[in-house]
Protein backbone atom coordinates (compact mmCIF):
# COMPACT_ATOMS: atom_id res chain seq x y z
CA UNK A 1 0.00 0.00 0.00
CA UNK A 2 1.51 2.97 -0.85
CA UNK A 3 0.33 6.27 1.61
CA UNK A 4 0.71 10.01 0.56
CA UNK A 5 -1.08 13.40 1.60
CA UNK A 6 -3.83 14.84 -0.39
CA UNK A 7 -2.70 18.24 -1.96
CA UNK A 8 -6.54 18.52 -3.76
CA UNK A 9 -10.26 19.79 -2.07
CA UNK A 10 -12.45 17.16 -1.14
CA UNK A 11 -14.94 17.38 -4.32
CA UNK A 12 -12.22 17.35 -6.98
CA UNK A 13 -10.24 14.19 -5.59
CA UNK A 14 -9.85 11.77 -7.94
CA UNK A 15 -10.52 8.25 -5.95
CA UNK A 16 -12.64 5.32 -5.78
CA UNK A 17 -13.93 5.91 -2.73
CA UNK A 18 -13.53 9.55 -0.66
CA UNK A 19 -14.05 8.51 3.29
CA UNK A 20 -15.54 11.77 5.60
CA UNK A 21 -16.37 11.12 9.60
CA UNK A 22 -19.58 13.02 10.72
CA UNK A 23 -20.31 13.74 14.44
CA UNK A 24 -23.78 13.24 15.97
CA UNK A 25 -24.20 16.28 17.99
CA UNK A 26 -22.77 19.51 16.42
CA UNK A 27 -23.40 21.24 13.25
CA UNK A 28 -21.35 19.79 10.05
CA UNK A 29 -18.11 21.61 9.78
CA UNK A 30 -14.96 20.70 8.09
CA UNK A 31 -14.78 17.64 5.64
CA UNK A 32 -18.36 16.82 6.00
CA UNK A 33 -19.39 20.61 5.34
CA UNK A 34 -17.07 20.20 2.33
CA UNK A 35 -19.20 17.12 1.36
CA UNK A 36 -22.36 18.61 1.77
CA UNK A 37 -21.52 21.67 -0.16
CA UNK A 38 -20.38 19.87 -2.98
CA UNK A 39 -23.52 17.66 -3.35
CA UNK A 40 -25.74 20.05 -3.29
CA UNK A 41 -26.97 20.00 0.76
CA UNK A 42 -26.98 16.05 0.14
CA UNK A 43 -26.03 15.39 3.84
CA UNK A 44 -27.81 17.47 5.43
CA UNK A 45 -31.03 16.20 4.08
CA UNK A 46 -30.31 12.84 5.11
CA UNK A 47 -29.53 13.97 8.37
CA UNK A 48 -33.11 15.80 8.77
CA UNK A 49 -34.50 12.45 7.54
CA UNK A 50 -32.32 10.49 10.00
CA UNK A 51 -31.02 8.36 7.40
CA UNK A 52 -27.58 9.47 8.97
CA UNK A 53 -27.43 10.35 12.49
CA UNK A 54 -23.85 10.22 13.28
CA UNK A 55 -24.06 7.34 15.92
CA UNK A 56 -20.38 6.00 15.99
CA UNK A 57 -19.06 4.10 13.71
CA UNK A 58 -22.12 4.11 11.32
CA UNK A 59 -21.46 3.76 7.85
CA UNK A 60 -23.10 5.16 5.03
CA UNK A 61 -22.31 4.47 1.50
CA UNK A 62 -23.27 7.04 -1.25
CA UNK A 63 -22.70 6.11 -4.67
CA UNK A 64 -21.72 8.25 -7.47
CA UNK A 65 -21.97 11.46 -5.05
CA UNK A 66 -23.55 14.67 -7.14
CA UNK A 67 -20.85 17.32 -7.66
CA UNK A 68 -17.88 15.40 -6.34
CA UNK A 69 -14.88 13.52 -8.89
CA UNK A 70 -14.86 9.71 -6.54
CA UNK A 71 -17.18 6.74 -7.53
CA UNK A 72 -18.82 6.97 -4.18
CA UNK A 73 -18.59 9.10 -1.02
CA UNK A 74 -18.64 7.21 2.99
CA UNK A 75 -19.67 9.10 5.62
CA UNK A 76 -18.74 7.55 9.07
CA UNK A 77 -20.27 8.40 12.47
CA UNK A 78 -17.35 9.57 15.07
CA UNK A 79 -20.05 9.98 18.18
CA UNK A 80 -20.42 13.23 20.13
CA UNK A 81 -18.04 15.67 19.82
CA UNK A 82 -16.67 16.01 23.47
CA UNK A 83 -16.06 12.25 23.24
CA UNK A 84 -14.19 11.83 20.10
CA UNK A 85 -10.42 10.84 21.28
CA UNK A 86 -8.05 8.36 19.94
CA UNK A 87 -9.90 5.32 20.65
CA UNK A 88 -12.51 6.36 18.41
CA UNK A 89 -10.77 7.79 15.42
CA UNK A 90 -8.70 4.36 15.33
CA UNK A 91 -12.08 2.56 15.27
CA UNK A 92 -13.65 4.86 12.99
CA UNK A 93 -11.29 5.11 10.42
CA UNK A 94 -10.63 1.30 10.45
CA UNK A 95 -14.37 0.69 10.09
CA UNK A 96 -14.33 2.66 7.21
CA UNK A 97 -11.16 0.97 5.42
CA UNK A 98 -12.80 -2.30 6.50
CA UNK A 99 -16.10 -1.99 4.48
CA UNK A 100 -13.94 -0.12 1.66
CA UNK A 101 -11.53 -3.48 1.45
CA UNK A 102 -14.31 -5.28 0.68
CA UNK A 103 -12.94 -5.03 -2.74
CA UNK A 104 -9.90 -3.99 -4.57
CA UNK A 105 -9.28 -0.14 -5.06
CA UNK A 106 -6.76 1.79 -6.75
CA UNK A 107 -7.03 4.99 -4.42
CA UNK A 108 -9.09 5.22 -1.67
CA UNK A 109 -9.07 9.06 -0.13
CA UNK A 110 -9.63 10.18 3.41
CA UNK A 111 -10.88 13.84 4.83
CA UNK A 112 -10.67 12.64 8.80
CA UNK A 113 -8.86 15.63 9.71
CA UNK A 114 -11.22 16.90 12.64
CA UNK A 115 -8.70 16.69 15.67
CA UNK A 116 -5.42 16.81 17.15
CA UNK A 117 -2.27 15.61 15.54
CA UNK A 118 -2.29 12.47 18.26
CA UNK A 119 -6.24 11.57 16.86
CA UNK A 120 -5.31 11.94 13.24
CA UNK A 121 -2.35 9.74 13.98
CA UNK A 122 -4.16 7.17 15.54
CA UNK A 123 -7.52 7.48 12.44
CA UNK A 124 -4.47 6.80 10.05
CA UNK A 125 -2.86 4.06 12.12
CA UNK A 126 -7.05 2.26 11.82
CA UNK A 127 -7.57 3.17 8.52
CA UNK A 128 -3.91 0.71 7.82
CA UNK A 129 -5.35 -2.17 9.86
CA UNK A 130 -9.08 -1.84 9.37
CA UNK A 131 -7.89 -2.95 5.83
CA UNK A 132 -5.95 -5.98 6.58
CA UNK A 133 -7.53 -9.37 6.82
CA UNK A 134 -7.09 -12.31 9.17
CA UNK A 135 -7.33 -15.11 5.93
CA UNK A 136 -4.10 -15.25 5.42
CA UNK A 137 -4.03 -18.39 3.90
CA UNK A 138 -7.56 -18.37 1.76
CA UNK A 139 -7.50 -18.21 -1.93
CA UNK A 140 -9.84 -15.20 -2.16
CA UNK A 141 -9.06 -12.70 0.08
CA UNK A 142 -11.90 -10.86 1.94
CA UNK A 143 -10.03 -7.86 2.40
CA UNK A 144 -7.73 -6.28 -0.06
CA UNK A 145 -5.67 -2.92 1.30
CA UNK A 146 -6.28 -0.04 -1.33
CA UNK A 147 -3.17 0.17 -3.70
CA UNK A 148 -2.73 3.97 -2.60
CA UNK A 149 -4.43 5.44 0.50
CA UNK A 150 -4.50 9.19 0.43
CA UNK A 151 -5.16 11.65 3.51
CA UNK A 152 -5.96 15.03 3.99
CA UNK A 153 -3.50 16.32 6.83
CA UNK A 154 -0.07 16.80 7.54
CA UNK A 155 2.72 14.68 6.05
CA UNK A 156 4.52 13.95 10.14
CA UNK A 157 1.41 12.58 11.25
CA UNK A 158 0.48 10.69 8.09
CA UNK A 159 4.15 9.01 8.29
CA UNK A 160 3.57 8.20 12.45
CA UNK A 161 0.00 6.64 11.86
CA UNK A 162 1.45 4.35 8.76
CA UNK A 163 4.11 3.20 11.26
CA UNK A 164 2.13 2.69 13.99
CA UNK A 165 -0.90 0.67 11.89
CA UNK A 166 2.11 -1.32 10.03
CA UNK A 167 3.33 -2.24 13.63
CA UNK A 168 -0.04 -3.27 14.76
CA UNK A 169 -0.42 -5.33 11.45
CA UNK A 170 2.50 -6.68 12.12
CA UNK A 171 1.33 -8.11 15.93
CA UNK A 172 -2.09 -9.35 14.42
CA UNK A 173 0.49 -11.51 11.15
CA UNK A 174 2.04 -13.12 13.89
CA UNK A 175 -0.61 -14.59 16.14
CA UNK A 176 -2.41 -15.04 13.27
CA UNK A 177 -0.02 -17.58 11.51
CA UNK A 178 -1.37 -21.57 12.47
CA UNK A 179 1.26 -22.79 15.14
CA UNK A 180 2.54 -25.33 12.64
CA UNK A 181 4.30 -22.06 11.13
CA UNK A 182 4.88 -20.00 14.36
CA UNK A 183 6.81 -22.18 16.88
CA UNK A 184 9.56 -20.66 18.70
CA UNK A 185 12.33 -20.79 16.44
CA UNK A 186 10.65 -19.22 13.57
CA UNK A 187 9.51 -16.37 15.93
CA UNK A 188 12.83 -15.77 16.61
CA UNK A 189 13.43 -15.37 12.65
CA UNK A 190 10.90 -13.45 12.58
CA UNK A 191 12.48 -10.98 15.60
CA UNK A 192 15.65 -11.27 13.61
CA UNK A 193 14.40 -10.13 10.42
CA UNK A 194 12.54 -7.02 12.23
CA UNK A 195 15.53 -6.01 14.23
CA UNK A 196 17.89 -6.25 11.13
CA UNK A 197 15.25 -3.91 9.28
CA UNK A 198 15.13 -1.43 12.25
CA UNK A 199 18.84 -1.31 13.66
CA UNK A 200 17.90 -3.29 16.79
CA UNK A 201 20.43 -5.00 18.61
CA UNK A 202 19.04 -8.75 19.24
CA UNK A 203 20.80 -11.67 21.02
CA UNK A 204 18.78 -14.55 20.92
CA UNK A 205 19.40 -17.83 23.81
CA UNK A 206 18.88 -21.19 22.28
CA UNK A 207 18.28 -24.24 24.89
CA UNK A 208 21.65 -24.61 25.56
CA UNK A 209 22.01 -21.57 26.48
CA UNK A 210 19.15 -21.44 28.91
CA UNK A 211 20.04 -24.57 30.43
CA UNK A 212 23.31 -22.76 31.15
CA UNK A 213 21.28 -19.88 32.33
CA UNK A 214 19.39 -22.10 35.11
CA UNK A 215 16.78 -20.74 33.20
CA UNK A 216 14.37 -24.32 34.90
CA UNK A 217 10.88 -23.12 35.19
CA UNK A 218 10.78 -22.01 31.21
CA UNK A 219 12.19 -25.07 30.10
CA UNK A 220 10.46 -27.08 32.44
CA UNK A 221 7.45 -26.28 30.05
CA UNK A 222 9.05 -26.64 26.82
CA UNK A 223 10.10 -30.37 27.67
CA UNK A 224 6.51 -31.61 26.14
CA UNK A 225 7.30 -30.26 22.65
CA UNK A 226 9.88 -31.15 20.31
CA UNK A 227 10.04 -27.78 19.43
CA UNK A 228 13.26 -26.35 21.09
CA UNK A 229 12.22 -22.61 23.35
CA UNK A 230 13.76 -19.77 22.96
CA UNK A 231 14.53 -16.32 24.31
CA UNK A 232 14.66 -13.13 22.72
CA UNK A 233 16.29 -10.02 23.74
CA UNK A 234 16.25 -7.54 21.58
CA UNK A 235 17.91 -3.87 22.85
CA UNK A 236 16.93 -0.41 21.24
CA UNK A 237 19.27 2.56 21.87
CA UNK A 238 17.91 5.68 20.98
CA UNK A 239 18.65 7.83 23.92
CA UNK A 240 21.87 8.96 25.76
CA UNK A 241 23.84 5.92 26.81
CA UNK A 242 23.34 6.97 31.02
CA UNK A 243 19.58 7.34 29.99
CA UNK A 244 17.44 5.27 31.76
CA UNK A 245 16.39 2.16 30.55
CA UNK A 246 12.55 0.64 30.14
CA UNK A 247 11.61 -3.29 29.99
CA UNK A 248 9.14 -4.71 28.15
CA UNK A 249 8.43 -8.48 28.26
CA UNK A 250 5.90 -10.40 26.23
CA UNK A 251 4.73 -14.16 27.00
CA UNK A 252 5.22 -16.44 23.85
CA UNK A 253 3.93 -19.50 24.42
CA UNK A 254 3.46 -20.56 20.42
CA UNK A 255 0.91 -23.18 21.07
CA UNK A 256 -0.60 -24.13 24.47
CA UNK A 257 -1.97 -27.27 24.23
CA UNK A 258 -2.57 -27.24 28.42
CA UNK A 259 0.01 -29.40 28.96
CA UNK A 260 -0.92 -32.97 30.97
CA UNK A 261 -3.74 -30.54 32.72
CA UNK A 262 -5.33 -30.77 28.81
CA UNK A 263 -7.46 -27.79 27.65
CA UNK A 264 -10.43 -29.20 25.69
CA UNK A 265 -10.36 -28.70 21.67
CA UNK A 266 -13.15 -25.95 22.32
CA UNK A 267 -10.73 -23.96 24.43
CA UNK A 268 -7.61 -25.50 22.44
CA UNK A 269 -9.07 -24.00 19.02
CA UNK A 270 -7.62 -20.46 19.46
CA UNK A 271 -4.30 -21.22 21.34
CA UNK A 272 -2.22 -20.35 18.92
CA UNK A 273 -2.56 -16.95 20.01
CA UNK A 274 -0.90 -17.40 23.44
CA UNK A 275 2.05 -15.89 22.04
CA UNK A 276 0.42 -12.10 21.61
CA UNK A 277 2.55 -10.68 24.73
CA UNK A 278 5.76 -10.89 22.65
CA UNK A 279 4.13 -10.32 19.31
CA UNK A 280 3.12 -7.33 20.61
CA UNK A 281 6.67 -6.72 22.05
CA UNK A 282 7.63 -6.96 18.96
CA UNK A 283 5.64 -4.47 17.47
CA UNK A 284 5.81 -2.31 19.84
CA UNK A 285 9.74 -2.24 19.38
CA UNK A 286 9.23 -1.96 15.53
CA UNK A 287 7.15 0.97 16.10
CA UNK A 288 9.67 2.52 18.44
CA UNK A 289 12.48 1.97 16.01
CA UNK A 290 10.96 3.16 12.64
CA UNK A 291 9.82 6.54 14.84
CA UNK A 292 13.34 6.61 15.96
CA UNK A 293 12.47 7.48 19.62
CA UNK A 294 14.89 9.03 22.27
CA UNK A 295 14.36 6.53 24.44
CA UNK A 296 16.40 3.26 25.66
CA UNK A 297 14.53 0.24 25.64
CA UNK A 298 15.00 -3.79 25.76
CA UNK A 299 12.16 -6.09 24.67
CA UNK A 300 12.54 -9.42 26.18
CA UNK A 301 10.37 -12.57 24.75
CA UNK A 302 10.05 -15.86 26.20
CA UNK A 303 8.88 -18.75 23.41
CA UNK A 304 7.87 -22.48 24.58
CA UNK A 305 5.30 -24.44 23.04
CA UNK A 306 3.73 -26.46 25.91
CA UNK A 307 2.62 -30.08 24.67
CA UNK A 308 1.93 -33.42 26.36
CA UNK A 309 5.15 -35.15 25.00
CA UNK A 310 6.55 -38.23 26.78
CA UNK A 311 9.35 -35.37 28.87
CA UNK A 312 6.12 -32.85 29.62
CA UNK A 313 6.65 -31.63 33.06
CA UNK A 314 4.01 -33.12 35.53
CA UNK A 315 1.63 -32.74 38.56
CA UNK A 316 3.78 -32.65 41.65
CA UNK A 317 6.81 -31.36 39.81
CA UNK A 318 9.16 -28.78 41.64
CA UNK A 319 11.00 -26.40 39.33
CA UNK A 320 13.62 -24.03 39.99
CA UNK A 321 13.44 -20.63 38.12
CA UNK A 322 16.64 -18.27 37.41
CA UNK A 323 16.56 -16.62 40.85
CA UNK A 324 16.46 -19.66 43.10
CA UNK A 325 12.82 -19.75 43.82
CA UNK A 326 11.51 -23.09 43.89
CA UNK A 327 7.69 -23.54 42.29
CA UNK A 328 5.29 -26.72 42.79
CA UNK A 329 3.67 -27.15 39.40
CA UNK A 330 -0.19 -27.95 40.34
CA UNK A 331 -1.50 -26.81 37.10
CA UNK A 332 0.86 -27.41 33.58
CA UNK A 333 -1.86 -25.02 31.83
CA UNK A 334 -0.86 -22.19 34.17
CA UNK A 335 2.21 -22.44 32.26
CA UNK A 336 2.45 -18.71 31.11
CA UNK A 337 3.76 -17.52 34.56
CA UNK A 338 6.56 -20.14 34.30
CA UNK A 339 7.88 -19.06 31.29
CA UNK A 340 7.76 -15.48 32.21
CA UNK A 341 9.32 -16.28 36.02
CA UNK A 342 12.67 -16.63 34.24
CA UNK A 343 12.41 -13.89 31.75
CA UNK A 344 11.72 -11.35 34.45
CA UNK A 345 14.66 -12.41 36.23
CA UNK A 346 16.57 -11.46 32.95
CA UNK A 347 14.94 -8.51 32.36
CA UNK A 348 15.70 -7.58 36.37
CA UNK A 349 19.96 -8.42 34.94
CA UNK A 350 19.23 -6.13 32.53
CA UNK A 351 19.24 -3.21 34.61
CA UNK A 352 15.91 -1.88 33.61
CA UNK A 353 14.18 1.11 35.75
CA UNK A 354 10.59 -0.16 35.10
CA UNK A 355 8.78 -3.27 33.89
CA UNK A 356 5.68 -3.87 31.77
CA UNK A 357 4.88 -7.51 31.12
CA UNK A 358 2.20 -8.40 28.45
CA UNK A 359 0.48 -12.10 28.65
CA UNK A 360 -2.58 -13.70 27.00
CA UNK A 361 -2.28 -14.92 31.19
CA UNK A 362 -5.21 -15.76 32.75
CA UNK A 363 -9.12 -16.75 31.79
CA UNK A 364 -10.06 -15.28 34.68
CA UNK A 365 -9.26 -11.46 33.81
CA UNK A 366 -12.07 -12.61 31.03
CA UNK A 367 -14.23 -13.34 33.60
CA UNK A 368 -13.24 -10.01 35.43
CA UNK A 369 -13.15 -7.15 32.64
CA UNK A 370 -14.93 -9.37 29.51
CA UNK A 371 -13.22 -9.13 26.05
CA UNK A 372 -12.25 -6.04 24.95
CA UNK A 373 -10.47 -4.51 28.36
CA UNK A 374 -6.80 -5.72 29.22
CA UNK A 375 -6.23 -6.04 33.54
CA UNK A 376 -3.61 -3.76 34.97
CA UNK A 377 -1.99 -5.17 37.92
CA UNK A 378 1.39 -3.79 39.83
CA UNK A 379 3.60 -3.52 42.93
CA UNK A 380 3.84 0.62 42.43
CA UNK A 381 1.16 2.72 41.68
CA UNK A 382 3.00 5.75 40.11
CA UNK A 383 3.98 3.54 37.55
CA UNK A 384 0.44 1.72 37.15
CA UNK A 385 -0.54 5.60 36.26
CA UNK A 386 1.58 6.10 34.26
CA UNK A 387 0.29 2.78 31.73
CA UNK A 388 -3.02 3.29 32.38
CA UNK A 389 -2.43 7.11 30.97
CA UNK A 390 -1.02 5.92 27.90
CA UNK A 391 -3.12 3.47 27.22
CA UNK A 392 -6.22 6.35 28.26
CA UNK A 393 -4.57 8.27 25.04
CA UNK A 394 -4.18 5.60 22.71
CA UNK A 395 -7.72 4.73 23.51
CA UNK A 396 -7.03 1.28 24.44
CA UNK A 397 -9.76 0.34 27.15
CA UNK A 398 -7.34 -1.27 30.60
CA UNK A 399 -8.48 -1.34 34.16
CA UNK A 400 -6.56 -2.15 37.34
CA UNK A 401 -7.03 -4.98 39.93
CA UNK A 402 -5.89 -5.08 43.17
CA UNK A 403 -2.41 -6.14 44.89
CA UNK A 404 -3.44 -6.70 48.14
CA UNK A 405 -0.87 -8.65 50.13
CA UNK A 406 -3.87 -11.03 51.70
CA UNK A 407 -3.51 -12.76 47.93
CA UNK A 408 -0.01 -13.74 48.65
CA UNK A 409 -1.32 -16.31 51.23
CA UNK A 410 -2.73 -18.18 48.06
CA UNK A 411 0.36 -19.26 46.46
CA UNK A 412 2.73 -20.21 49.18
CA UNK A 413 3.86 -23.80 48.49
CA UNK A 414 3.76 -26.92 50.91
CA UNK A 415 6.86 -28.42 49.88
CA UNK A 416 8.89 -25.61 47.35
CA UNK A 417 8.63 -21.79 47.97
CA UNK A 418 5.63 -21.14 45.86
CA UNK A 419 3.12 -22.89 43.95
CA UNK A 420 1.77 -21.54 40.40
CA UNK A 421 -1.88 -21.76 40.69
CA UNK A 422 -4.02 -19.95 43.84
CA UNK A 423 -6.45 -21.52 45.74
CA UNK A 424 -9.31 -22.52 43.65
CA UNK A 425 -11.06 -20.31 41.06
CA UNK A 426 -11.53 -16.97 43.14
CA UNK A 427 -9.29 -14.20 42.20
CA UNK A 428 -7.21 -16.10 39.30
CA UNK A 429 -5.70 -13.08 37.34
CA UNK A 430 -4.60 -11.46 40.91
CA UNK A 431 -3.07 -14.67 42.20
CA UNK A 432 -1.12 -14.86 38.53
CA UNK A 433 0.31 -11.59 38.91
CA UNK A 434 1.24 -11.83 42.78
CA UNK A 435 3.45 -15.02 41.36
CA UNK A 436 5.48 -13.03 38.65
CA UNK A 437 5.91 -10.62 41.57
CA UNK A 438 7.84 -13.11 42.92
CA UNK A 439 10.51 -11.97 39.91
CA UNK A 440 10.80 -8.74 39.35
CA UNK A 441 13.27 -8.07 42.93
CA UNK A 442 11.04 -5.56 43.82
CA UNK A 443 11.88 -3.27 40.96
CA UNK A 444 8.49 -0.73 39.71
CA UNK A 445 6.55 -3.66 37.69
CA UNK A 446 3.09 -3.23 36.23
CA UNK A 447 1.53 -6.84 34.45
CA UNK A 448 -1.10 -6.15 31.82
CA UNK A 449 -2.81 -9.38 31.18
CA UNK A 450 -4.57 -9.29 27.34
CA UNK A 451 -6.10 -12.30 27.53
CA UNK A 452 -9.83 -10.73 26.48
CA UNK A 453 -8.55 -7.97 23.47
CA UNK A 454 -5.81 -9.76 22.30
CA UNK A 455 -7.93 -11.89 19.86
CA UNK A 456 -11.18 -11.46 18.59
CA UNK A 457 -13.11 -14.93 18.14
CA UNK A 458 -15.68 -12.78 15.95
CA UNK A 459 -15.21 -9.65 14.01
CA UNK A 460 -16.08 -6.68 15.20
CA UNK A 461 -17.40 -3.29 12.97
CA UNK A 462 -13.14 -2.30 12.71
CA UNK A 463 -11.36 -5.33 12.39
CA UNK A 464 -11.39 -9.16 11.40
CA UNK A 465 -11.67 -11.74 13.89
CA UNK A 466 -8.22 -12.99 14.84
CA UNK A 467 -5.10 -10.64 16.60
CA UNK A 468 -5.95 -7.66 17.34
CA UNK A 469 -2.74 -6.08 17.97
CA UNK A 470 -3.63 -4.51 21.20
CA UNK A 471 -1.55 -2.39 23.30
CA UNK A 472 0.95 -2.15 20.81
CA UNK A 473 0.04 2.08 20.42
CA UNK A 474 -0.14 2.05 24.61
CA UNK A 475 3.81 0.78 24.33
CA UNK A 476 4.36 3.60 22.36
CA UNK A 477 2.44 5.88 23.98
CA UNK A 478 4.31 4.79 27.10
CA UNK A 479 7.98 4.92 25.17
CA UNK A 480 6.54 8.86 23.86
CA UNK A 481 6.19 10.00 27.73
CA UNK A 482 9.13 7.83 29.26
CA UNK A 483 11.47 9.92 31.49
CA UNK A 484 12.35 6.81 33.92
Amino acid sequence: MNISRIDTPLATTAADAVVVGLFSDVALAGAAADADCATGGLLTKLIERKEITGKRFELTTLLAPPGIAAEQLLVVGLGDRAAYDSGTAYRAAAAASRQLAGKARERVAFFFGDGTAAINEAAVAGAIVGSQGQDLFKAEKKRTPPANLLWAGEANTLRQGQILGESVNLTRRLVNEPPHDMYPESFAEQAEKVAKECGIQIEIWDEPRLQRERCGSLLAVARGSYRPPRLVILRYNGGAKDAPLLAWVGKGVTFDSGGLSLKPPDGMLTMKCDMAGAATVLGAMQAVAKLKLPVNIVGLMGLVENMTGPAAYKLGDVLTARNGRTIEVHNTDAEGRLVLADVLCVTVETGAAKIIDLATLTGACVVALGLDVAGLMTNDQSWCDTVSAAARAAGEPVWQLPMFAEYDEQIKGEVADIKNVGEGRWGGAITAAKFLEQFVDKKPWTHIDIAGPAYNEKPKPWTDGGGSGALVRTLVEVARGWKG
